[in-house]
C-alpha cells in the first residue's frame, strides 16, 4: 500500500506573482527559512527561484526581470514520497512545490518528509547495518536478499548508497539474528564488507595479538 503523504501539503502562503519585487522574494524567504520561492504568473505557477539567485539581484527590481532564473521545480500530486525525497536532493531545497495537473496546491517541506523516513523500519527497527560494495552490473537486490533471507535474518531495507567508478555501494538493515552469517555468505558471493562487524573485529584482534606474540618468540 502507498503512504498517503497528502496530508503534509502547507499553504501557509500563495506563490510570488512575477509582479513582486526582488526584495520581497527575499524577506519570504528570509521569513520561512526557505532555499526557494514559488512564483506565479497570472495566477499560474511557473516555477521557483532559488534565495541563492535572488540574493544576487537587484532589490528594486522584479522577479520577472529575472525569468531565466525560475526554474521548473515541482511534484505531483501522485508522487509517492521517496520520489518526493529525491526530488529534494536533486534541486537542493527544502520546499517542494506540490501541483495536481496545472493547479497549484501547496507545498511540502523536506523536514516533514524526513520524518516519514525516520518513521520506516529502515531507521526505526532495531537491527544491524551492513554496507557492502560491488560492481555496478554485478550486484543484484535480488540476490541479496535472498542471501538474507536464506540466513534465516529479518530484511528491513536495502538501499543505493553511493555509485562511483563503475562501483556501487549499498546499505543494507537487517534484525541482528544471524548478522554475522549475512556477512560470510555475502563474502562468498563476492561483495566486499564495508561496515566493521563484531566477527570481524574479533578476528583482527586476534591477528594482532598473533603479531604480537610472533615477535615475543623472536625475541
Amino acid at each position: 500500500m502507498t503512504m498517503n503523504i497528502h496530508h503534509y501539503i502547507l499553504n501557509d502562503f500563495d506563490p510570488l506573482d512575477v509582479s513582486v519585487s526582488v526584495r520581497e522574494a527575499r524577506e519570504l524567504a528570509r521569513q520561512f527559512t526557505y532555499t526557494h520561492i514559488p512564483v506565479s504568473k497570472e495566477g499560474q505557477f511557473i516555477g521557483c527561484m532559488s534565495e541563492t539567485d535572488a540574493g544576487c539581484f537587484e532589490g528594486d527590481r522584479i522577479l520577472e526581470d529575472f525569468s531565466y532564473a525560475i526554474e521548473p521545480i515541482f511534484v505531483s500530486l501522485e508522487t509517492n514520497w521517496l520520489d518526493v525525497l529525491e526530488a529534494f536532493a536533486v534541486h537542493d531545497s527544502n520546499i517542494m512545490p506540490v501541483m495536481d495537473e496545472s493547479r497549484y496546491l501547496g507545498y511540502y517541506e523536506l523536514s516533514d518528509i524526513i520524518e516519514i523516513f525516520n518513521n520506516t523500519p529502515f531507521l526505526s527497527e532495531p537491527g544491524g547495518i551492513i554496507v557492502i560494495e560491488k560492481g555496478l552490473h554485478d550486484y543484484s537486490f535480488s540476490e541479496i536478499s535472498q542471501i538474507v533471507e536464506s540466513n534465516n535474518a529479518h530484511l528491513y531495507g536495502i538501499i543505493v548508497s553511493e555509485i562511483k567508478d563503475d562501483m556501487v555501494e549499498v546499505t543494507l538493515k537487517i534484525g541482528q539474528q544471524n548478522i554475522n552469517n549475512v556477512v560470510q555468505t555475502l563474502r562468498r558471493y563476492n561483495y566486499t564488507i564495508l561496515s566493521q562487524h563484531d566477527e570481524d573485529k574479533m578476528a583482527e584482534d586476534l591477528k594482532q595479538r598473533s603479531k604480537y606474540l610472533d615477535k615475543y618468540l623472536n625475541i
